[in-house]
């Protein structure tokens, strides 16, 4: 029988673990999210179970499961852990330089290892006690789920049309490009619109279910297919893989230009008159007027564009004005 009396003494620390137990179904994986020891998740839970009178989670065949009574108590405390942030918000003004916070920003990986480098720089400088976690985006994961649960801050992103349901702030533009080995034969004159679509091509695997980049939209309403021999889960691995085969790939230029500045790597105009991809910074409205949450967004965006502008054309002026941050 579950002791009724035993609710007065449960804490935020509890909610806190009871969530992550039951999200991650695994007290090791639950420890690691919440930066404690595993024994200490399994004292928890041993308290949690005695409260509720309810083993919460059992062992199965893919390690553990969560009771009825478990799953039915996942979205009361999402709730109560969201009320109690939205009290210690009020009561207590975001300070960067002491915050501990942890920030997490998903994007695909088009954003390239400099750029993400500057990001953490930029935060350890302002907020040196603080983490910042980067999570990458696949086609089996809701990332628009995930920023309504606050398991995401931020998303980058650069679909052609956003969810009309988050907020957006834009980043920069940038146009497309082919890039290649620099002895590649197509390097020897201009790239044709014939060359380009026979050549053998490697793509991003696509990182949304249902959503189709620029690239691909575009040679879909030209009616126009190219020659793809292989798909990656990442940007990163492509140059190598460049260098060692007669592949093609298309991209933003930003990418191409940091690829081609560390190994020996040529970029060519495509054929092809693509529009420019528009990237852009998406968040939910659970998270919009947090001072720790618009302070992040913000050095996010000014870095970003700082960087960009160097070798980008700005974004119109009025595009910008349409899109507040806070």
């Amino acid at each position: 029988m579950a002791n009724l009396s035993g609710w007065e003494s449960i804490d935020v620390h509890l909610l806190r673990v009871l969530h992550a137990l039951l999200t991650e179904c695994s007290v090791s994986r639950a420890a690691i999210k919440l930066n404690q020891s595993q024994p200490a998740v399994s004292t928890a839970l041993r308290r949690l179970r005695d409260i509720t009178g309810d083993q919460l989670l059992v062992r199965s065949r893919n390690g553990m499961t969560p009771t009825e009574r478990g799953m039915g108590l996942l979205e009361p405390v999402k709730i109560a852990l969201s009320q109690i942030e939205a009290i210690a918000v009020r009561q207590v003004r975001f300070n960067p330089a002491q915050s501990r916070r942890v920030f997490n920003i998903a994007t695909p990986d088009y954003l390239h290892a400099g750029l993400m480098a500057e990001i953490v720089a930029r935060f350890r400088q302002l907020s040196p006690q603080a983490q910042v976690v980067f999570h990458s985006l696949g086609a089996d994961h809701d990332f628009a789920e995930a920023l309504e649960s606050g398991e995401y801050d931020v998303v980058v992103a650069n679909w052609p049309q956003p969810p009309e349901q988050l907020r957006m702030a834009p980043l920069f533009e940038d146009d497309i490009v082919c890039v290649m080995r620099k002895d590649h034969p197509l390097t020897r004159r201009p790239l044709s619109l014939q060359a380009y679509l026979e050549a053998d091509h490697v793509i991003p695997t696509p990182y949304s279910v249902g959503r189709r980049g620029v690239i691909d939209l575009h040679l879909a309403r030209e009616r126009l297919k190219r020659n793809v021999v292989a798909q990656v889960p990442y940007f990163s691995l492509v140059p190598a893989m460049l260098l060692q085969t007669d592949m093609v790939f298309t991209s933003p230029r930003m990418f191409a230009e940091h690829a081609a500045r560390l190994m020996p790597l040529s970029i060519q105009e495509v054929p092809i008159s693509f529009p420019r991809m528009s990237f852009y910074l998406l968040w939910h409205e659970r998270s919009h007027h947090a001072d720790e949450c618009r302070w992040f967004r913000e050095q996010i965006v000014s870095l970003i564009r700082s960087q960009t502008d160097r070798t980008q054309p700005r974004l119109q002026t009025a595009a910008k004005s349409s899109f507040a941050l806070a």
